[in-house]
């Protein structure tokens, strides 16, 4: 029995299986919420603070934002972190931000790689 014609429709089949499969990268962000009843996060010596008042305005390290587009906040990330997208993200958000505006920083700091990104919180005690 002559295997070669056996072999070849094998090595078409690994080809088009190859071929047809698509990959997906999914990026995650990873976000740490600290706790409203335990002790406060540690913070950092170097760290970034992104900050958005009620009216959606945005800060990066105290410095305002021309405007409050994705790729000024992208740009002010990039230039602040010099690259390092390895520095602690802060965001500070007022309790009535625009939701749009925190997910717009969220998603700066994940389009530029930043590992390490949490939300400050108010320390709530309390009856619950």
């Amino acid at each position: 029995m002559n295997l070669t014609p056996l072999i070849d429709v094998v090595f078409l089949l690994l080809i088009f299986f190859m071929v047809s499969t698509t990959f997906t990268k999914e990026t995650h962000l990873s976000i740490d919420l600290p706790e409203a009843s335990g002790d406060p996060a540690r913070i950092a010596p170097e760290q970034i603070e992104v900050s958005i008042t009620q009216q959606g305005d945005i800060a990066v390290n105290g410095t305002a934002l021309i405007n409050n587009g994705l790729e000024t906040l992208k740009s002010a990330l990039e230039k602040v972190s010099e690259g390092d997208n390895t520095v602690p993200l802060i965001i500070t958000a007022d309790a009535a931000t625009p939701h749009q505006s925190v997910v717009n920083a969220m998603d700066a700091a994940g389009q530029l790689g930043f590992i390490q990104l949490s939300i400050t919180t108010k320390n709530v005690t309390g009856p619950k």
